[in-house]
């Protein structure tokens, strides 16, 4: 079933009040790759009434008001992307279109709409009862953090929106224990995975430096991402606290991983993997269009690539989900009135992850001296993608699939690492896994923006690519690479992209049509090394391309062509 949006769905189950109100960004898709739908689906499974109010009219009280004040508290994300990042681009134009809204125009979602959202509810309904802020834009703005659109040191959103409480990370387990202890009038204040607003501090916490201090020193602001950085893994991280003004920001200890029976029932829940039929009536969802029939194997990275904050809100430790709970999910799929055979993606944050973490780590956490796979993968990671390739074999087996597809993007250094069945998985992906294009992620090819990104080494693409291409043409397949690349990313300048172009010109022969303009985002290493205009790691100054003109002019560098051949060339690129 849908979560109610109306009073007429709240009605027709028979309930006279709501206990929590969620408030989104995104137009309502019950989908498990919703965040707001999974988090009320968890609440609803543990009994709790919930509604959700997507994408609210800011000058009206009728979409904020219709399903009147919760009993237990508010909920507000600003959906599935940073709002700031879903409104402008790298090169701060207005994005047009919004891929989560109805009928696809960029008009539903403000901009800082964690903040909006907060401030329209305590409008409307004076003293009400508390408001909690979740979601990836509320998770990754919870510290002092720099902000690009702006060029500032902004506070903690939690002080900015002054909402009661802020769950940081993925989230489920936190907000069940909040509803708990708000439903039994308990203390809430020592839940983990939580931020919130004290006069006192802790003494077993570790203050950084207030935000007085980093909002203009740049070096404090690096010791104070470092720390904050440090403390994201469940079993080592420790509390933190930060002053703001007269109050601090408390940020709780995260809550641990999910097990994988855990995360096995939070995608075992009955999600409609539809839009809600309140939304879809102003206009097709093109976001849906991905999701509808993919599948969710498993959660967190640790490829730590340094502009990507996946290691703040998903964490750096792969959690699986049984092979069981994904067939029992593809079957369901299989069975649906419109499906026509394909499974358009199995994965995560990167598909061939799934089933591979180390043993040291799930027992003694992150390790603070080396990433598990840059600059090599460490040996004691053990890949193997066997898991993963049984699960693709036994899905294909499921009657009314023909085809299981891999779209979520690789690592193709962990492939070539894998020595006993990287081989056997390429050539099962070539062969029925592909549709059309495969997506990888070099990002650049010199090794000064490679390292300053914690990517791999150009030699593993290399390597790759000639295995793909052998098994395409082995198995008489016309199939090709999509390649990401990012152009201005802090330490580059105009003359690395000069020599991507001539990289892939000449060896990929082609010219890549995904070039992203380096956008900072809140709470990654990238992001402050464009602030700080230094590297992190080393202290060492680095270059720093500001200026949009600059930013527009790496991107374009790919796309020169000899005089010869510039008439009637149209390429497309992203970022601008």
């Amino acid at each position: 079933m849908f979560i109610p949006t109306t009073t007429d769905e709240v009605k027709k189950l028979g309930w006279k009040h709501l206990d929590i109100i969620l408030i989104t960004g995104d137009a309502y898709i019950d989908s498990s790759f919703i965040g707001v739908a999974v988090i009320g689906k968890v609440l609803m499974n543990a009994g709790y009434k919930v509604g959700i109010i997507a994408q609210p009219d800011l000058s009206s009280v009728l979409d904020i008001t219709r399903l009147g004040e919760p009993k237990l508290f508010w909920g507000v994300t600003a959906g599935a992307v940073d709002s700031m990042v879903a409104n402008y681009t790298a090169l701060l134009r207005k994005r047009l279109e919004d891929d989560f809204t109805p009928g696809v125009e960029n008009n539903k979602r403000p901009e800082r709409a964690t903040i909006a959202y907060t401030n329209l509810i305590k409008r409307n309904f004076k003293k009400t009862k508390p408001i909690i802020l979740g979601g990836l834009e509320a998770s990754l703005r919870r510290i002092s953090h720099y902000d690009y659109f702006t060029d500032t040191v902004r506070r903690s959103v939690l002080f900015d929106a002054k909402a009661d409480i802020l769950v940081y990370g993925m989230g489920e387990k936190a907000i069940l224990e909040i509803a708990d202890a708000l439903e039994e009038e308990k203390d809430w204040k020592s839940i983990k995975g939580i931020c919130y607003a004290s006069s006192e501090v802790k003494s077993d916490y570790i203050e950084v430096a207030p935000y007085d201090e980093v909002k203009t020193d740049k070096k404090k602001f690096a010791e104070m991402f470092n720390i904050f950085y440090d403390n994201t893994d469940p079993i080592t991280a420790k509390g933190l606290l930060q002053k703001h003004d007269t109050r601090y920001l408390v940020q709780n200890p995260p809550q641990p991983n999910l097990t994988t029976p855990e995360l096995d029932a939070i995608y075992d829940l009955d999600y409609e993997r539809e839009v809600h039929p309140y939304y879809k009536q102003k206009g097709e969802v093109r976001a849906m269009e991905t999701i509808k029939y993919s599948i969710t194997s498993h959660r967190g990275c640790y490829g730590e690539c340094n502009f990507c904050s996946l290691a703040v809100h998903q964490g750096t430790t792969v959690v699986s989900r049984s092979s069981q709970s994904i067939l029992k999910e593809a079957e369901n799929i299989s069975k649906r009135m419109n499906f026509k055979g394909f499974i358009t993606d199995v994965g995560g944050p990167t598909a061939n992850m799934y089933g591979i973490e180390c043993r040291k780590k799930l027992k003694d956490g992150r390790c603070k001296d080396r990433r598990c796979i840059y600059p090599e993968v460490c040996p004691k990671l053990n890949i193997s993608h066997l898991p993963q390739l049984e699960l693709l074999r036994k899905i294909a087996a499921i009657s009314g699939v023909k085809k299981v597809f891999i779209a979520s993007g690789l690592r193709y250094d962990m492939i070539i690492n894998d020595r006993e069945f990287g081989l056997t998985y390429l050539e099962e992906l070539v062969k029925d896994h592909v549709s059309g294009q495969l997506k990888i992620a070099p990002e650049h090819v010199t090794e000064k923006v490679t390292a300053l990104m914690g990517k791999t080494r150009l030699n593993h693409l290399r390597k790759f690519r000639e295995q793909f291409d052998g098994f395409n043409l082995k198995h008489k397949k016309n199939q090709f690479l999509t390649y990401y690349m990012i152009a201005a990313h802090p330490g580059c300048e105009l003359t690395d992209m000069k020599e991507l172009r001539a990289f892939v010109r000449k060896e990929l022969k082609m010219t890549p049509e995904q070039i992203q303009v380096f956008t900072p985002t809140p709470s990654t290493y990238s992001t402050l090394m464009y602030h700080t205009g230094r590297d992190p790691f080393t202290g060492k100054e680095i270059f720093i391309e500001k200026g949009l003109k600059g930013k527009r002019e790496q991107k374009d560098v790919i796309f020169e062509l000899p005089e010869e051949k510039k008439f009637g060339r149209r390429y497309i690129s992203e970022g601008d």
